[in-house]
């Protein structure tokens, strides 16, 4: 949503107002308020999660980074003043901070941040046939045959090799028209409390849907996931839960369904947008396979002829969904089984190319460390692109910067080397390519 130009910040739906939600859902967080020694602790543990926010909020390149600039007058200032952090820990102490939380604790900060977008009506320009789009992937995060901790999944390998691995289910609310996307809380795929196995994507898949109705009980959602989830169980999973779907089928993995609607009566149509052409067939109410339980299926394909610069692509997609196909909603349809691309593109590429340094290790822990540090990072993606969809402040300053590890790279240098009062005056300053209108750090 551009909002053109802008001098103050939002209540909610800026870096200000948004920081100070997670702020507060960590002070709503229940700490060990003393050490293993029995003292007092000295430092506000929320103190420690919000340094690690601000770690991947400012995108530093390691936590070894962040801890050599925590003692310097004006980061100091500036962490106060932006963060509101009162004195950040140490490394060791962050880790050790961290490593103690049960990253289901995280969640509230997402389930707060999603509200002030519904107060702020940004979730209306994500609107989606009857709700909102909800992609949905599971992903790595970590690898290792020698670093591992409570959460960690195992691996045997047949050589007799061990590997410890993180991984996730992630869901962003995406709509086919826009850029950003609002990630919700992952499921995180990690040994659970007491379970000698594995957890698996199913399991979280299960987790995933029950704390999307608990946390978002009006919410109606159309789940667009890719060709494995085209089976029974996981479309039943998705339909018990009172949610749509729009799955990615192919003729490998479906070959129940599509030996089913060989010879059947399609209905076709044609719809041309601008230089682009589009072929549908379709047709309501086929079996997904001939397996006991099998759900009832509308199949949708898609002969898609695009240009793309001088050259002119030909593809062909095909999907099951439980939308009514007609000749009034099938291009949305087709949008929105395609914008399932946008979960890797604009969420797992951005994470891994455009600073949040997403395959790089900030410290495994014993317990709950890393998985704590996969949420905090998630949480600090969220915050960004709901600036970039909704704050003009955040707009202008990315626009004068043109990329967002252009922009980065900024913010971290005035970061560093000026007063700064105000997430205004720090975006005001990057927009008008002015430092000077922050009190120098420099005698």
């Amino acid at each position: 949503m551009k909002r053109g130009p802008q001098h103050r910040e939002k209540k909610d739906l800026s870096a200000t107002g948004l920081l100070k939600i997670a702020r507060d859902s960590f002070e709503g967080i229940q700490f060990q308020k003393r050490n293993v020694l029995g003292k007092t602790k000295k430092l506000n543990q929320a103190d420690s999660l919000m340094s690690a926010l601000a770690m991947f909020s400012l995108k530093s390149p390691s936590l070894l980074a962040f801890d050599q600039s925590r003692n310097d007058q004006v980061f100091k200032n500036n962490l106060k003043n932006l963060y509101g952090i009162e004195q950040a820990p140490s490394d060791t102490h962050m880790r050790e901070e961290l490593d103690e939380i049960d990253s289901v604790n995280l969640r509230q900060s997402f389930v707060e941040i999603f509200s002030a977008c519904q107060r702020g009506k940004l979730l209306e320009e994500y609107r989606f046939l009857d709700g909102v789009l909800v992609l949905v992937d599971g992903t790595g995060f970590f690898n290792s045959e020698k670093i591992s901790c409570d959460d960690c999944c195992i691996k045997q390998h047949k050589d007799g090799r061990t590997s410890y691995y993180h991984q996730a289910l992630a869901a962003v609310i995406a709509h086919p028209s826009k850029k950003q996307v609002i990630p919700l809380c992952p499921e995180l795929i990690s040994k659970q409390d007491g379970k000698e196995k594995n957890d698996c994507e199913r399991r979280a898949q299960q987790r995933f849907f029950e704390a999307l109705k608990k946390e978002h009980p009006r919410l109606k959602a159309t789940i667009a996931y890719d060709a494995l989830a085209a089976n029974t169980p996981t479309i039943n999973d998705i339909k018990s839960f009172g949610h749509h779907f729009i799955i990615n089928v192919k003729p490998s993995g479906n070959k129940s369904l599509f030996e089913f609607i060989q010879g059947l009566d399609f209905r076709e149509t044609n719809i041309s947008i601008g230089k682009n052409h589009y072929a549908f067939r379709y047709i309501n109410r086929v079996p997904l396979n001939d397996a006991k339980g099998a759900p009832e299926v509308n199949f949708l394909e898609c002969v898609a002829t695009e240009v793309v610069g001088k050259k002119v692509i030909e593809k062909t997609f095909s999907w099951v969904t439980d939308h009514v196909i007609a000749k009034d909603n099938i291009c949305l349809i087709m949008q929105g089984g395609r914008a399932r691309w946008k979960i890797e593109n604009e969420t797992f590429n951005t994470l891994k190319n455009q600073g949040y340094q997403f395959e790089h290790n900030f410290g495994h822990g014993k317990k709950h460390l890393y998985s704590v540090f996969i949420l905090l990072m998630m949480l600090a993606f969220l915050i960004d692109q709901i600036q970039e969809a909704a704050c003009g402040l955040f707009q202008s300053a990315l626009q004068t910067r043109v990329s967002r590890r252009s922009l980065w790279e900024r913010i971290r240098s005035y970061f560093n080397l000026y007063f700064i009062n105000s997430w205004e005056d720090l975006f005001i300053a990057i927009s008008r390519s002015v430092a000077a209108v922050l009190p120098s750090a420099s005698p």
